[in-house]
């Protein structure tokens, strides 16, 4: 699968190993059932998602050993993923945040990005890990990977804690992925549908008549 260059290695490293595996594991979750009317299930539980982000700082740590990283989180959605994932890392890491715009109050992508707000720092000969909360079509995210990888970083690679298989649309190349989902709408953690649930501590698929109404 094409995907996006690795432009540089930390410490002129060997080839980076193949991303980890994703964990599928919604189906564990089938029988619990959200309280609130708006929620079809629960698809992760707080402690799943804390568990697995714990499994992918350790990774990030390894690969990035000695070196300072920039940690681009992607507004508004990857805020909590951010927060969280930043915290489990023991690498000297600096953040930033961009947003971007391809959606609107519905479902589905329009199609047309916009940037909301551009980053402050020079990625110039910085090692980049982009932050995502989720990777529904991928059209979006190949978009702004290839804007970032144009800025001449060090490296750049991805980190996306949700990525939904059947939605992709784009070659994406994601190295650290924390579940891979079925192609539901979902909200939660971070995710919303207009701009609300995104508080919730676990991620929930929402039900039909909630966004269909």
């Amino acid at each position: 699968m094409a995907g996006l260059a690795w432009c540089g290695r930390p410490n002129g490293a060997a080839a980076p190993e193949p991303p980890i595996d994703p964990l599928i594991e919604p189906q564990e979750n089938d029988r619990v059932h959200a309280s609130n009317e708006d929620f079809d299930r629960i698809l992760l539980t707080e402690e799943q998602i804390a568990e697995r982000l714990t499994e992918l700082a350790a990774r990030i740590d390894a690969d990035y050993e000695g070196e300072d990283l920039l940690l681009i989180g992607v507004l508004k959605g990857a805020v909590m993923v951010m927060a969280d994932l930043s915290r489990k890392l023991h690498t000297r890491v600096r953040m930033d945040w961009m947003a971007v715009s391809s959606y609107g109050s519905g479902t589905r992508s329009s199609g047309v990005v916009r940037i909301l707000k551009d980053l402050d720092t020079d990625l110039h000969g910085r090692h980049v890990l982009i932050v995502e909360d989720i990777i529904d079509s991928g059209l979006t995210l190949s978009w702004l990977a290839s804007n970032l990888r144009s800025r001449n970083p060090a490296s750049l690679e991805i980190a996306a804690l949700l990525r939904k298989p059947e939605a992709l649309q784009a070659n994406v190349d994601v190295k650290y992925v924390g579940f891979d989902i079925p192609g539901e709408f979902v909200v939660g953690y971070g995710l919303d549908w207009d701009e609300k649930y995104r508080n919730l501590p676990f991620l929930a698929s929402l039900a039909p008549h909630v966004y269909s109404a």
